[in-house]
């Protein structure tokens, strides 16, 4: 008997040691809504769909009202699916523009260049000038230098030379032709040897000289 009695001491003390926070049912005590905490303590913004817009700075604009967010210089208007902004097709900017703001929706030329560059040289706008001898040259207001070159005559000689800042030949000693070898002046007959007399064909002066025989002044054969 003194045995039996052992053994229900230590039932009574295996019993409780069953009974773990596991089992007890939360719901049956509740907590105060005081003493109730959250361990992530989320930040909660106000929801704009569909009643605002917010740019970059977190400024809110009504629906309806244009304004200019942070990454764009074009304007846009709030509306109930977001901000729905211009997207204007933009002027080029002129490839001799040399000063270019993008303050505005699309970017301005403000400042053009107001010369011409030809072969290293700077010109102004409308200023005429000779490069060449043979080239006759303006600045046009289009930054773009426009030029002519002289077209030259054929000469009127057969031994023309070229004069300094002179764009043609000339013929300093008048018109001229060949008559074999020997150059000969136009207009007058030229007797060339003992038995012919030329002269120059009249405006082609590039033409061989025409030569007719006369009668042989030379001495006599033996």
């Amino acid at each position: 008997r003194g045995m039996a009695l052992h053994e229900t001491w230590i039932l009574l003390f295996v019993i409780p040691a069953l009974v773990t926070p596991a089992a007890i049912n939360h719901e049956d005590y509740p907590t105060d809504e005081g003493d109730q905490t959250s361990s992530n303590d989320n930040l909660i913004f106000d929801d704009y769909r569909g009643k605002g817009c917010v740019d970059d700075s977190g400024f809110v604009y009504k629906l309806g009202e244009r304004f200019f967010p942070g990454h764009s210089n074009c304007p846009c208007v709030c509306t109930e699916d977001g901000p729905v902004c211009d997207q204007p097709e933009c002027p080029k900017i002129h490839p001799k523009c040399t000063k270019v703001e993008h303050n505005g929706c699309c970017p301005e030329c403000k400042e053009v260049k107001n010369f011409c560059e030809y072969h290293g040289k700077n010109y102004k706008i409308l200023e005429e000038f000779k490069p060449s001898p043979c080239e006759w040259c303006r600045c046009e207001p289009s930054n773009e230098v426009h030029c002519v070159v002289a077209d030259c005559a054929v000469p009127e000689c057969v031994n023309p030379v070229y004069e300094p800042e002179q764009c043609c030949p000339v013929c300093k000693n008048g018109p001229n032709c060949f008559a074999g070898t020997t150059i000969i002046p136009a207009g007058i007959e030229v007797k060339v040897d003992d038995c012919n007399i030329c002269h120059c064909h009249n405006g082609d002066w590039w033409k061989p000289a025409q030569c007719s025989k006369r009668e042989c002044q030379g001495k006599q054969a033996l």
